[in-house]
């Protein structure tokens, strides 16, 4: 039986005892530094997310732990890595793996989710109450990017858990600023004339192009669309947040707003690197976290949500899970059960295999991409716009960015990064003697991680050296991968 502890009321009356509602926000390819909050220079880009930092605490150090969005947000409801839980890729988690909404139905809540629903596998595992589509999120053509319609659906559910006189828990999966981008001829292409509203569309002069991709017009001019999608996204946050605040439950309910990756670029989504998995993590939860406040101490990480907000209900975290509660620190205590953060990817919705691994802290960043130069050129929706083809035409006549291209596509085995000074990643340091202690350690802390999770991959991470060690390791993958289109 699940055992529920009391939780004082939000605005500390003793005598009442009410769980808190819970909302996590999501934004979809979203990168960590698009948000005015966490640096972005574009005049405004997110005046929603930004207000939500200055009511709540904004981390500087999270993680999530796969950059790619089914098996990030599976991740996130599970607790568990994505080896674990069965979903490394577009498939369902396994039927003994415990998801929060579970949990949370024991516990009396009612859950809901707007969008995205379709990468929460299978149904019935998470216990939806209210369930919202993709397709009903839209105005126009625009699968899930309609402001409006986010207001009107979370309204609608708030109201009814009223009704019920029942806490919730919502997920609000925001489908900007995920490809296509408000502008682009690939939108034009997927939905014709009847596009998603745009109020605000950002020029070409008031952004600046990510240092990790070459500032070419054709990618500036990808990256305005992208900014846009931004913006737009950022207005379907404030509608959500707009239906709670209406809603007079405001007070008693926690907040958490996320992305599931990085931006649909070359070396950011569907990569281990730090515009890969790092997320823009805030917290909004009046009377137990102090608005303002900034964490640049404690690393966080997806698989720490469920059990964080199961500790903040009361409840009993599921026994194996991988995260840890940092519920401590939304206190602001001091907390050591994280020093790194460890990502992964497998493969893409097509099945291709490209298995990576990545252990990243405050400062250094270690990557192994077990498929370096054993399979064909990288390819996944990140290679399907304008930056990549920008790039391939570009490289005919540039040497560096030629040589930028042939690593995305090709990788090389080990990468290590000061991304305190580099956070790019477009200085490769594995052969610098000056970092041999750093790679060392991170190496260990891997491989520890690696054994400690049953990853499939410890052994060719051990023998990585020895090419046909990785070379069966990649065989294997691809096995399996055909045997389950079968």
């Amino acid at each position: 039986m699940l055992l529920l502890s009391t939780l004082p009321h939000a605005m500390g009356a003793p005598d009442i005892v009410r769980k808190p509602n819970i909302i996590l926000i999501t934004a979809d390819d979203l990168n960590y530094n698009s948000v005015g909050a966490y640096g972005c220079k574009v005049s405004k880009i997110t005046p929603n997310i930004d207000r939500l930092a200055a009511e709540g605490m904004k981390f500087n150090h999270a993680h999530v732990n796969i950059a790619v969005c089914q098996p990030s947000r599976q991740s996130v409801m599970t607790g568990c890595y994505p080896h674990r839980n069965g979903a490394k890729g577009f498939q369902p988690i396994n039927e003994e793996i415990p998801t929060l909404q579970e949990y949370l139905k024991s516990s009396g809540y009612v859950n809901g989710i707007l969008g995205k629903e379709v990468h929460l596998k299978p149904k019935h595992k998470y216990c939806w109450d209210y369930y919202i589509t993709e397709s009903q999120l839209s105005s126009g053509a625009g699968i899930g990017r309609s402001p409006e319609k986010y207001y009107s659906f979370a309204n609608a559910f708030i109201s009814m858990a009223k009704r019920q006189g029942k806490p919730f828990f919502l997920m609000a999966n925001i489908h900007d600023p995920h490809r296509p981008f408000a502008g682009s001829e690939q939108e034009k292409k997927s939905w014709g004339a009847n596009l998603p509203k745009v109020t605000r569309w950002i020029r070409e002069d008031e952004i600046s192009v990510p240092q990790f991709l070459p500032d070419l017009p054709e990618i500036r001019k990808e990256i305005a669309q992208y900014f846009t999608s931004v913006h737009r996204g950022d207005q379907s946050v404030g509608a959500v947040m707009s239906a709670l605040e209406e809603s007079g439950l405001a007070e008693n309910t926690m907040v958490m707003f996320i992305s599931d990756n990085g931006m649909a670029t070359p070396f950011a989504k569907a990569n281990c690197y730090l515009n890969s998995t790092k997320t823009p993590w805030i917290v909004k939860w009046p009377g137990h976290v102090t608005p303002g406040s900034v964490d640049s101490e404690h690393v966080i990480s997806g698989i720490d949500y469920m059990p964080t907000v199961l500790d903040a209900i009361g409840l009993k975290s599921a026994a194996g899970m991988d995260g840890t509660s940092f519920l401590p620190v939304l206190h602001g205590k001091k907390q050591t059960t994280r020093k790194y953060a460890f990502t992964q990817f497998h493969e893409t919705y097509s099945r291709s295999q490209y298995p990576m691994r990545a252990v990243q802290g405050r400062r250094y960043g270690y990557l192994i991409n077990f498929w370096a130069n054993r399979t064909g050129a990288m390819r996944m929706d990140s290679t399907s716009g304008l930056a990549f083809r920008s790039m391939q035409q570009a490289g005919k006549s540039d040497p560096a960015i030629a040589a930028r291209v042939a690593l995305f596509e090709h990788r090389v085995l080990e990468e290590f990064y000061d991304f305190e000074k580099d956070p790019d990643a477009l200085h490769n340091l594995i052969a610098d003697p000056e970092y041999k202690d750093q790679i060392s350690e991170m190496r260990s802390e891997l491989k520890a991680q690696m054994a400690k999770t049953h990853d499939p991959a410890l052994q060719a991470f051990v023998d990585r050296d020895t090419p046909s060690a990785v070379d069966a390791f990649m065989k294997q993958q691809r096995t399996r991968a055909r045997n389950r289109k079968k």
